[in-house]
């Protein structure tokens, strides 16, 4: 018993020395950015739009960052979901299937630039979408499927076998059974899968510099078929090729851009608990 307990406190001690390890790096640089940008917040820098690059209001790049995410999430999420619930409830488990599950697990580690080259070619160039919003969302939307795809998927084969052949016991059809009974159970996972796309989304760069980014506009985009600017190419573009910009504003811009990651997960957690709730579906 003596041993048993001194060999959980070195486990435990050995995890919590790891997790901490891991987080205080994170803290560390969000607080070092905090300090270094936080005397560059206020209402003119948050919601203008400035007439230069080097100084004024970022609200463009952070309007076109929230507009830009939220296009991808409404036309990835239903075909991810869909996809995966497909796969889930619906296909037979063979070679076939295997080899589809390898090749979405393998896009989900393609480098985002070649997303942006692939959506410049068939988006921008091939249907004549330009570069816009919309050839952005679309670029993104190919970017997170797999990874709403894997995580859906997974969420799916997590419900008990149980449960679906007590829906089938009752009467219900398999279309009834997969839309009254395994999606509700499985919402939690699919949405927490939806949570890591959608930060993904609002920190990329490298896909939207071909497919969506302006350098720099004077103006709101009024339409998913306009450029627009955003936060993470703005940073780019400031900290690489914009001659006289002060460390305040840069660290300003990233100070902002981690803000607005954190805002759009956070908002997205709180939609996932009242939806689970609402559901009565522990997490």
């Amino acid at each position: 018993m003596v041993k048993t307990k001194i060999y959980n406190l070195i486990g435990y001690t050995i995890i919590g020395f790891l997790c901490v390890s891991t987080i205080l790096p994170i803290i560390a640089m969000i607080l070092f950015i905090f300090s270094k940008g936080i005397s560059r917040i206020n209402y003119e820098f948050l919601f203008t739009v400035s007439s230069s690059m080097e100084t004024g209001g970022i609200f463009a790049p952070i309007y076109g960052t929230i507009f830009l995410t939220f296009i991808t999430m409404l036309i990835a999420v239903p075909i991810g979901v869909m996809s995966a619930t497909y796969m889930s409830e619906y296909t037979k488990k063979g070679k076939l299937f295997y080899l589809l599950e390898l090749t979405i697990v393998n896009l989900a580690g393609i480098p985002s630039v070649v997303y942006g080259l692939f959506g410049l070619g068939i988006f921008v160039l091939l249907l004549k979408i330009g570069i816009s919003i919309l050839a952005g969302a679309l670029t993104m939307g190919v970017l997170i499927l797999p990874l709403i795809i894997t995580v859906s998927y997974q969420s799916l084969q997590a419900v008990s076998e149980n449960i679906r052949e007590a829906s089938y016991a009752l009467g219900a059809s398999r279309l009834q059974t997969v839309v009254k009974v395994i999606l509700p159970t499985a919402t939690p996972g699919i949405l927490t899968g939806i949570i890591l796309a959608t930060a993904r989304v609002a920190g990329e760069t490298a896909p939207i510099l071909f497919t969506a980014a302006a350098y720099y506009l004077p103006s709101l985009p009024s339409s998913v078929f306009d450029k627009t600017m955003l936060l993470s190419y703005h940073l780019f573009a400031i900290s690489t090729q914009v001659v006289g910009v002060s460390d305040e504003q840069k660290y300003g811009v990233t100070f902002v851009l981690i803000s607005v990651v954190l805002i759009l997960n956070l908002l997205a957690i709180l939609i996932r608990d009242k939806i689970s709730k609402k559901l009565g579906v522990h997490k």
